[in-house]
């Protein structure tokens, strides 16, 4: 996927590599594809965001239902 694809509008949250020879770091971002709204976006990324792994993209709603469901899974508030 080339960089005219997507734009990340904004970085909510970057969690390290789990490992100092890992490529990706798992990225929380703003991401708007081809130029359609923006969604929460999950997945692996390069350090120069050139390359990226599989992820998701979701909407608000989807975002707020999933976090919801992983807070009450493990006894948070929701």
């Amino acid at each position: 996927m080339t960089a005219n694809n997507y734009e990340i509008k904004e970085n909510i949250l970057s969690l390290p590599k789990e490992n100092d020879s890992d490529v990706y770091h798992k990225e929380l971002n703003l991401i708007s594809w081809y130029g359609k709204p923006e969604k929460f976006d999950i997945r692996g990324w390069s350090d120069d965001h050139t390359k990226m792994t599989k992820g998701i993209s979701l909407t608000k709603d989807e975002f707020i239902n999933i976090a919801h469901a992983g807070l009450e899974k493990l006894g948070g508030n929701t």
